[in-house]
């Protein structure tokens, strides 16, 4: 039986998702949905298999998927999100994800597509698959920039953009308020950013956080 993790903001997905899966004989060792968080689970439990959403407080899925597939080589990851943008969709996948299903998706598609994950496989929701043929046909159309960032200035531009002051994101990354401010100085002269308005604007744009407040 495949050991699975939920990452998700909302917590009625969560629930559904596992009382769903548990049907389809996979064991659910956990849950989230604020992506620090499930990042030190995650790391602990070592599950075979992590469900994640796109867009996350606290640590977007694409950061969980980048820095988790370095860490557990055997571990799938199946992103499970509304939001499908080409820059998204290819970041994700070169950070190491499995699979992508639309959340506009029915049952079956998800659970056939979870289960050839966990198989070992690759798969993509028909509307993903698509944006993949745009990207690889226009490669030049993907913005790249946010690749020149490192981890930690990842994290400070989402914060930032989730309305966070210096003082808070110093407290949350165990940081001194003078290291936040050089990150949020590097990561704005590399994306040429120049006030919490653009910030906030990039990060909407390259699906770091939402564009409207969850229900």
């Amino acid at each position: 039986m495949k050991r699975l993790y939920i990452v998700d903001d909302l917590t009625a997905v969560r629930q559904m998702l596992a009382d769903v899966l548990e049907r389809h004989n996979y064991e659910i060792i956990g849950g989230c949905g604020n992506g620090q968080d499930a990042l030190k689970e995650i790391q602990d439990l070592k599950p075979d298999i992590v469900i994640v959403d796109a867009r996350l407080p606290g640590l977007n899925g694409l950061e969980i998927v980048r820095r988790l597939n370095r860490q557990l080589p055997d571990t799938r990851f199946l992103v499970f999100s509304a939001y499908q943008n080409p820059s998204i969709v290819k970041d994700m996948l070169e950070a190491g994800a499995h699979g992508f299903v639309e959340k506009t998706a029915n049952l079956r598609e998800f659970i056939n597509g979870l289960g050839i994950v966990a198989e070992g496989g690759t798969f993509f929701g028909p509307n993903v698959a698509e944006l993949i043929r745009s990207v690889v046909a226009n490669p030049g159309n993907v913005q790249r920039s946010k690749d020149t960032l490192t981890e930690r200035e990842r994290e400070v531009l989402q914060m930032i953009a989730e309305g966070h002051s210096t003082k808070e994101i110093a407290g949350k990354l165990g940081l001194s308020i003078k290291t936040v401010d050089n990150h949020r100085t590097n990561m704005m002269r590399k994306l040429d950013l120049h006030n919490v308005a653009s910030i906030t604007r990039y990060a909407m744009q390259n699906g770091l956080i939402d564009l409207e407040p969850a229900i």
